[in-house]
């Protein structure tokens, strides 16, 4: 199974409850693949980052547990933030600027 964006994935929570998340992006970075998730249910429920590994030839969803890797995701991640919060606001001057 690969795993795509906007896909629903169930992840067990630290209580063994099961929480529904949404894929909203998957990117790359230094050659691993990671998954941006959503949680669907409870808005209190926090977003995660998670890597996803080949594991017996399917794709898994893994904890990032090494902290320099982590930081590294994160950094990278609001970099993504950063060019799409860019994107949009140049839409935005573009649409306004056309009316």
């Amino acid at each position: 199974m690969s795993f795509r964006e906007e896909e629903i994935v169930v992840l067990i929570d630290e209580d063994g409850a099961e929480v529904e998340f949404e894929i909203i992006e998957i990117f790359e970075l230094k050659e691993n693949k990671y998954a941006f998730l959503f949680p669907i249910a409870d808005e209190d429920d926090e977003a995660v980052i998670m890597k996803i590994v080949k594991e017996n030839e399917e794709e898994v969803l893994m904890d990032i547990e090494d902290d320099a890797e982590w930081n590294s995701v994160v950094e990278a991640w609001e970099d993504i933030i950063d060019e799409l919060e860019s994107e949009e606001e140049s839409l935005e001057l573009e649409q306004d600027s056309n009316q």
